[in-house]
């Protein structure tokens, strides 16, 4: 009975070790899909259209709207990723001298279903700039980083994805502005 029991478990292991071992392991695709927004925001912060166009799908779209306690206004819709990445090369203000952005984003809810994903996340868009440092030097008793960061935004991301060829790309982003969002005009 023993000797049966041994039999059937190794049966069980055999197959079933095989069977795990080929499933994608949820938290790593989890994490590669909250990647695709890290990449993004920070693309955005460089003013990258080259590594944003990348992350998107031929197709895909990024919608802005202002959330407005709940009840959207649209903003803006763009289609296609050549079409984004124009946009982020050319209505994304240039940073002033010595500043820069960062698009903060947390609170990454991730669902995956197969070859498609969803992540919902909130923002803060931060504006840094530097003090000029004094030609003659700082100061006595200066100390401390010299500059301003203001929080200039706040909302969330609304991405969904596709897997294509083993990447996580964006088919659709829905950018919820909390306050109301005038796009550059040059």
């Amino acid at each position: 009975m023993l000797r049966k029991l041994s039999l059937l478990v190794a049966i069980m292991a055999a197959i079933s070790v095989p069977a795990f071992a080929q499933q994608p392991n949820q938290d790593q695709e989890i994490a590669k899909v909250s990647q695709v927004l890290a990449r993004y925001v920070r693309a955005a912060d460089r003013r990258d259209s080259e590594a944003v166009e990348r992350l998107f799908v031929e197709n895909g779209a990024v919608e802005m709207r202002w959330f407005n306690s709940g009840a959207p206004q649209p903003i803006g819709r763009l289609e296609g990723r050549k079409k984004i990445a124009w946009a982020v090369a050319n209505m994304i203000p240039p940073h002033t001298q010595r500043g820069n952005s960062h698009h903060s984003s947390m609170d990454h809810i991730v669902t995956i279903n197969g070859d498609r994903a969803e992540l919902d996340a909130q923002f803060v868009l931060y504006r840094t700039v530097s003090a000029a440092r004094p030609e003659t030097g700082w100061p006595p008793g200066t100390s401390g980083n010299q500059g301003t960061i203001r929080a200039d935004n706040a909302g969330y991301y609304r991405l969904k994805l596709v897997r294509v060829d083993g990447d996580w790309r964006i088919a659709e982003m829905i950018i919820d502005h909390d306050l109301p969002f005038v796009p550059a005009r040059r």
